[in-house]
């Protein structure tokens, strides 16, 4: 089993940093709550306060999978758009223990 790490970096759209704020605090305490979840953990950028850094782990892909199916990410897709714009980062575990 592999654990999935998913970096999302959200900046708001030009007047919609609030509801920006307020949908990805929205997210935590449901996500935190989803079996599979090992952190759900939001960041603000200190030299771009318009800029918000989602942190999550998951159990497996599964779980992530899971996670995307679930009403409260189907209303943070919906809304998503309208507030920023988004890169999101999937990534799994570099093993350096060899190198």
């Amino acid at each position: 089993m592999t654990n999935v790490k998913v970096y999302a970096v959200l900046t708001a759209k030009s007047g919609k940093e609030v509801e920006l704020e307020d949908l990805l605090r929205g997210m935590a305490a449901p996500s935190r709550g989803e079996k599979g979840n090992l952190r759900y953990d939001l960041w603000r950028d200190a030299a771009e306060p318009s800029r918000f850094i989602l942190d999550e782990m998951y159990i497996d892909a599964e779980a992530n999978s899971s996670h995307r199916e679930t009403p409260h990410f189907q209303n943070y897709v919906g809304k998503i758009g309208e507030l920023a714009d988004r890169s999101v980062y999937t990534v799994t575990a570099v093993d350096v223990t060899d190198l």
